[in-house]
This record gives C-alpha cells, sequence and structure tokens, in this order.
C-alpha cells in the first residue's frame, strides 16, 4: 500500500498547494502538534484552567512519553499505511485500536508503577480525556484532509464539465462494484466522466446516497434520464449480473439510443479494486455468455496442484485459455506444446510474467512426431495431458482431408500411446458437438479421436477421458471475429442460413468445465458439456451489428451465403439414441456412448494411415463412413 501522502503529492501535476505541503514529514509534524496540545488540553480541563505548579511538573515529564507512546501506536496499528482520501471504516478501526492501545498501557502505568514514580503516573481523567481528543485529533486531520481534497476535485470536476471535458454518466447498479467504480472514478480525479446518478432496480435504494451519488431511478427510467440529464453513456456496474439482466440493459439502452458500457471482471470486485481503464463497451461476449461457472476448485486443484501438466496447442484458443486456467491451480510445471512457434511465444510471455514463480516451458513440437513426444515425455514426465491441439475449421478439413486424420486421429493415437506408456495418469481429450452424426471430415475425425481415447482407456492404467461441447465465443476461426472484421470494413455480413443455429460459451467458461471434467473422470467417459440454448447465426450476427453502433440490414447488410461443405443447419451434442447421466456439476453430463473393440479401432487407424500417407481422399471419406454408419459424408 502506498505511503501516507505519496499518491497525493503532485508536485507540478496541477494539485492544490496544500496537497503539496502534507508530506510524510508535514503529517508528522502535525500528528505530534495536535497529540502534544490534547495532551495539554487534558491537563488544562482536569483543573480548569487553573493548573497548579506541582501539576505542571508532572505535565512536563509526562507529556514526552505519552505522545511518544500514541506516536508510536499509530506506526504499530498501520495508520501511517492508510491514503486518507480513501478514509473508512477500516482506517476508523485502525485509530480505535490505537486509541484502546495507549489507554490500556497508560492505566497500567497508573495502577502498577510505585508511589515513588508518582510523577509518571497520569491521573485517571486525564488519560480519558486525552485518548479521546488525541485520537479524535488526528482522525480529525484526515477527515478534513479528506473534505479539502474532495472539495478541490469537485470544482476541478465542474470545471471539466463546464469545458465539455467531462463525459456525463449513469451507473447502473448500486452495489459494492458500483460504489467501487464511483470511488475509482473519484480517486482518479473523474477520469474524464461526471456520474450523475446511480440507477438501480431495488426500490429500497431509491433516493440513497453513496460516495455522495444519489440513486436516482431505476434501469425502466435509463430513457427518460438520458433525455433530461443529457447521458452520454451508461456504464453497467453489477458485480453479479447475469447474461439476461446485461442483455436487458442493453435493449433499453438501444431503445433510447445511448451507448452502454460494462465493468468487466468479478475477481478483480471481490479483491477489492476495479481499474477505471478496464471499462469497456458491452461485447457479444457480455450477451450471449452464461453465468460464472462454479467449479469445485478443491477438486480440480488436488486434480493439479503440484503435478506436471501439459496442454497441447497451448498457443489456440482454447489451449492458452487452459494453460492460464491450470497455473492458477499451482501444478509443478506447466508444459506447453505447440507446432507454431509464434503463438507459443505469446502464451508463454504472457504466462511468465503472470505467474513468474511457475516452472513454465514452451516445447515446439508436433504431437504426431513419436519421436518427439517420447523425448519429452522421457525427460519431462508430464503427469496430466490436455489435447487441445487439433484441425477445427469444418471447410478447410473438407478440402484437406488427409490432414484432418493426421492431426485428429492419428497424432491423438500416438501422443495418448506414449502417455499411456509413460504412465501419465490422465489423458484429457477436447472433442466438439461436430462429432455427432457427423457430416464433415472434421467432425467425422474428431469422432474417431474419441473412440481412440477409449480404446486407449482400456490399454493402459492412464485415465482417458473425452470432453465435447460446442462454438466457443471468440475462439480462432470462429464466426464472431469473422463478423467484426466484416463490421469493421462497412459489410456486408455473412451468414450461411437463415436458420443456421449454434451453442455457445465463453472461452473461459469451456476450459474451467474440462478441467473439472477431467478431475471427474473415472477413465473411458465421453462428458458432454451443457451449452443453454442455441442461438441463430443471423440474430448473432444483427446483435453484433447493433452493438457497433450501426442499423442490421440498413447501415450494414446481412447477405445470406449458403451452406457451405461439410455444415449442418443445426448442431446436437447427443445422438437421439443416446442418453447422458448427471454428474456432481450441474453443467457436466456423461454420454452413455457404446465403445468400440480395440481390435476394430485399431484396425481403423491402421487403414486411415495408409490412405492419409497415400494421399487417397475418396478412401478416407469412404473408410470413415464405412466405420462410423450413422456419419454422412458428402463426397
Amino acid at each position: 500500500m502506498e505511503e501516507e501522502g505519496r499518491d497525493e503529492t503532485r508536485g507540478k501535476d496541477g494539485a492544490p498547494f496544500w496537497a503539496r505541503l502534507l508530506g510524510r514529514q508535514v503529517q508528522f509534524a502535525l500528528d505530534l502538534l495536535v497529540l502534544a496540545a490534547a495532551f495539554t488540553l487534558s491537563y488544562l480541563l482536569r483543573f480548569e484552567f487553573d493548573v497548579p505548579l506541582e501539576q505542571i511538573q508532572s505535565w512536563a515529564i509526562q507529556g514526552p512519553y505519552v505522545v511518544l507512546l500514541q506516536f508510536a501506536l499509530l506506526f504499530v496499528t498501520g495508520v501511517y499505511a492508510f491514503i486518507w482520501r480513501y478514509i473508512g471504516m477500516a482506517e476508523v478501526g485502525a485509530f480505535l485500536k490505537a486509541a484502546a492501545g495507549s489507554f490500556l498501557i497508560l492505566l497500567f502505568f497508573r495502577l502498577a508503577l510505585p508511589g515513588a514514580l508518582q510523577p509518571l503516573r497520569v491521573p485517571l481523567s486525564i488519560i480519558a480525556m486525552d485518548t479521546v481528543l488525541a485520537f479524535g485529533g488526528v482522525l480529525g486531520l484526515r477527515v478534513v484532509r479528506r473534505a479539502l481534497y474532495e472539495r478541490y476535485e469537485k470544482q476541478a470536476k465542474v470545471a471539466r464539465s463546464e469545458t465539455g471535458a467531462a463525459k456525463p454518466v449513469l451507473l447502473v447498479g448500486a452495489g459494492q462494484a458500483g460504489v467501487m467504480v464511483a470511488k475509482e472514478i473519484a480517486a482518479q480525479g473523474g477520469a474524464g466522466l461526471d456520474i450523475l446518478g446511480f440507477v438501480d432496480d431495488e426500490p429500497e435504494k431509491l433516493g440513497a446516497v453513496l460516495q455522495g451519488i444519489k440513486v436516482i431511478g431505476t434501469s425502466q427510467d435509463i430513457p427518460r434520464l438520458v433525455k433530461s440529464l443529457g447521458v452520454d453513456h451508461v456504464i453497467i456496474t453489477i458485480a453479479r449480473a447475469s447474461r439476461r439482466d446485461v442483455k436487458r440493459i442493453v435493449d433499453i439502452c438501444e431503445s433510447v439510443p445511448v451507448k452502454a458500457r460494462i465493468i468487466p471482471g468479478l475477481f478483480e470486485i471481490i479483491e477489492g479494486h476495479v481499474s477505471i481503464q478496464r471499462i469497456r463497451d458491452v461485447d457479444i461476449e457480455d450477451l450471449l455468455g452464461r453465468d460464472p461457472v462454479r467449479l469445485d476448485v478443491e477438486e480440480v486443484g488436488r486434480f493439479l496442484s503440484g503435478k506436471a501438466v501439459m496442454v497441447t496447442g497451448a498457443g489456440g484458443s482454447i489451449g492458452s485459455e487452459l494453460c492460464r486456467q491450470v497455473a492458477r491451480m499451482g501444478p509443478s510445471k506447466l508444459l506447453l506444446l505447440e507446432r507454431a512457434e509464434f503463438v507459443l511465444f505469446d502464451i508463454h510471455r504472457e504466462l511468465r510474467e503472470a505467474w513468474p514463480g511457475l516452472d513454465i516451458m514452451p516445447l515446439v513440437g508436433d504431437v504426431g512426431d513419436r519421436e518427439r513426444m517420447e523425448g519429452v515425455f522421457s525427460a519431462l514426465r508430464p503427469q496430466v495431458i490436455f489435447h487441445a491441439a487439433a484441425h477445427k475449421h469444418v471447410p478447410m478439413m473438407e478440402w484437406n482431408p488427409g490432414e484432418a486424420v493426421k492431426n485428429n486421429v492419428l497424432a491423438t493415437e500416438v501422443l495418448g500411446r506414449v502417455a499411456g506408456e509413460s504412465g501419465a495418469e490422465a489423458f484429457v481429450l477436447i472433442s466438439t458437438d461436430k462429432a455427432v452424426k457427423p457430416t464433415s471430415v472434421m467432425g467425422a475425425s474428431k469422432r474417431m479421436a474419441e473412440l481412440v481415447a477409449q480404446a486407449l482407456d482400456k490399454r493402459y492404467a492412464t485415465r482417458f477421458v473425452a470432453v465435447r461441447f460446442g462454438n466457443v465465443l471468440g475462439s480462432t476461426g470462429s464466426v464472431i471475429p469473422l463478423f467484426r472484421e466484416q463490421i469493421r470494413k462497412g459489410g456486408p455480413v455473412t451468414v450461411t442460413h437463415p436458420d443456421m443455429v449454434r451453442y455457445f460459451m465463453t472461452i473461459p467458461e469451456a476450459a474451467q468445465l474440462v478441467l473439472q471434467a477431467g478431475a471427474m473422470g473415472k477413465g473411458g467417459e465421453i462428458f458432454v458439456l451443457d451449452m443453454g440454448e442455441p442461438v441463430r447465426i443471423v440474430d448473432l450476427a444483427e446483435q453484433m451489428i447493433t452493438l457497433s453502433g450501426f442499423k442490421p440490414h440498413e447501415e450494414i447488410p446481412i447477405v445470406f451465403t449458403g451452406v457451405r461443405p461439410g455444415e449442418k443447419i443445426q448442431e446436437v451434442l447427443m445422438n437421439s439414441d443416446e442418453a447422458v447421466s448427471t454428474t456432481r456439476h450441474p453443467k457436466i453430463f456423461i454420454g452413455q456412448i457404446n465403445s468400440v473393440s480395440v481390435e476394430k479401432v485399431d484396425a481403423a487407424v491402421a487403414r486411415l494411415g495408409s490412405l492419409a500417407r497415400a494421399g487417397d481422399e475418396a478412401g478416407l471419406r469412404a473408410a470413415l463412413a464405412d466405420f462410423l454408419p450413422e456419419a454422412k459424408l458428402g463426397n
């Protein structure tokens, strides 16, 4: 925490003269002066301003040690560590501790010292009066200091508003997060924002004043308040707002219209700080993502803490987020396996800066290179493997079926065998909803990867599990980055079919659920994640255009281009003849999916490998369709 006075001593930055004076040394001098004055006043009050000569001698003897004792207790209780423009109950509590300590020590001296040391025995009435006056006085100094600071900031804020520098805003949510945002804005000298009031839907808060800011209405009053007060934009400051609530508030703002922004980062709010720099525009992830995942942190911690963990495809969207989530669990080492050097460099640098004490090793390599994998496992002995490396782009793999099979099937089999042979504890395969009744080579290759994992689970002591989920918001190659780029260029936004629907979840949610499923797995399961309600892609496009400040179909056109090779109109997470069983986690299910014998899987993998290496695309499609009778692959 910053030292007393340091944050407010601004030099040439325009701070008032009094703020620059109140440095640390001046604060010490003022406190000592107040403590000495309080002790003197206590004596004067005790003797009704007619102090006998012998008592004046006692005052002269007692004063220095009482003042120094009280001054020392201010240090011990942390008073000088506080920044006094943020004075609150915690700071007042420190003063009460210092006062109580001083009172008890002086009382002990009064009762314990022998008569020969009578001059050091402070009278009880003076101890009581001095405790109140001394600590009330030094606390009062801080209160006055804060009042002067806030008065100056208010004047500066008014000046900025008059010159048009500060933007008038409403804060939606007068709870803990809203109050913290208001504090931070005040601490930043307004940060270019003029808070006109809070908006909150709790009736009992209406009219309340928080941080000097009044609750002036509910969310339904936003249109009226925007028009009457000239609001520039609205900031959503609700720590635990559901996505439905965020969408409702955004819809209200769009009806005005007025720009909606949001303060992200529930963890930041819980930890007690919010950065104004993190206030951003409401994004599509805020509307489509679901409520925060509730992890069983203890179970996941037991699964990962103190272990060597490997993430393949570490530079990808899911892989990199898995790395971040794993790092939080305190593994003994984190191995980042990636064949794309540039993205590996990026994620390694990010993790090294965020967790400098963690042993993080970047490994360039292809999971299908058996010699490389054997060398890595022999040298580093990973205990838990999250296999996120894959080819996932559906149309691209229709053009390159051999590469889909090599990476998604053959490489999974190679990596899995090496993991099993080295005695790894767990192997978690990242799968996809496109593996269900696959209509694409990519989907069929991921279904084969699931079967490979189940076969390997029967062969080795390692626990092999697969986790199946749908589209991830903002992942590389997904529709959202494409739409953003198209909107940035002024359109058109291309949608393949008006009835196209997809399941979506956020990258952090997907990664957290993968960790949880991996911790739960006994071996051989295919976990299915609850993806919520499907979203029409055309609705997604319209929302993104609107959030970007344009009118869909008018300012930014939407063009339907037709379903691409291998795509489905609607994805499903399970076949209609398959069932799921629940787990301890409400968002994770186990698919009751029949496995295939080890011998059949081995034969299929060998056949696919031969065809892929030979470049026989037609043969590959035929082999996949033959082994997966539910698949419907085009030619």
